[in-house]
């Protein structure tokens, strides 16, 4: 563990209390430099928009997994062209036809926790280890497990500063943002999935379902563990 990246975050967290989201990323930039990564699901381009105006240049990591739906692909595709964002496409070690082989057919089916290990949590270690400091969309207010998420953390497992600039926004705060900036948003938040992983593992919610319901449904199942 690295006492002072700990004592760092919980220093940052305390004097940052109630800073905007563009505060915590500008604080982030000046405080790491090039040893910031901001990662991007591309269920929609507020993240990157925002560190684009506090850091332009920054890194933005994106986890290509093999299992996305095109209009992930196209939104990252987007998103790069049009933000002064560096994008830093990370793939698991193997393709899916390699999983496949090694593991069995379909392995996100029978196994999805053994599938995110290996096509999201080790790409990501495996990227992050090069930074001492990551940033991520992760809202309080979408799931249980985030619900006390803060806007500076230390991550132990990791050993690097966590950056959570819009953990405190609301699903209106977030849409208001995108409306007001022009954001670019993954097509298919307009046709029922509020929430979008992978394609074999990602479903449409019906109105007034919990909006991460259609991950990994009927699993059991609630994160990848990227954030656990």
């Amino acid at each position: 563990m690295s006492t002072d990246l700990k004592t760092l975050a919980e220093e940052a967290n305390e004097q940052l209390a109630g800073a905007s989201a563009l505060e915590v990323l500008a604080w982030a930039r000046e405080t790491f430099g090039d040893e910031l990564v901001v990662t991007a699901s591309m269920a929609d381009g507020a993240l990157p928009h925002l560190a684009a105006q506090a850091a332009p240049g920054v890194d933005v990591l994106f986890l290509d997994t093999g299992y996305h739906f095109a209009e992930t692909i196209g939104t990252r595709d987007a998103v790069a062209a049009t933000l002064p964002i560096n994008l830093i496409n990370a793939t698991p070690k193997q393709t899916v036809a390699e999983q496949d082989a090694e593991y069995g057919k379909d392995l996100f089916a029978r196994d999805p926790d053994t599938c995110c290990a290996l096509r999201k949590v080790e790409p990501l270690n495996r990227v992050l280890s090069g930074y001492k400091a990551w940033v991520t969309g992760v809202r309080r207010e979408e799931a249980p497990t985030r619900a006390n998420t803060q806007l500076v953390e230390y991550d132990a497992k990791r050993d690097m500063v966590k950056l959570n600039p819009i953990a405190p926004w609301t699903q209106a705060d977030l849409d208001g943002y995108i409306a007001d900036n022009g954001v670019l948003v993954n097509l298919l938040q307009y046709d029922g999935y509020p929430s979008i992983g992978c394609k074999p593992c990602t479903r449409q919610v019906a109105p007034g379902e919990d909006p991460r319901s259609g991950r990994w449904a009927g699993q059991g199942k609630i994160e990848c563990g990227l954030h656990v």
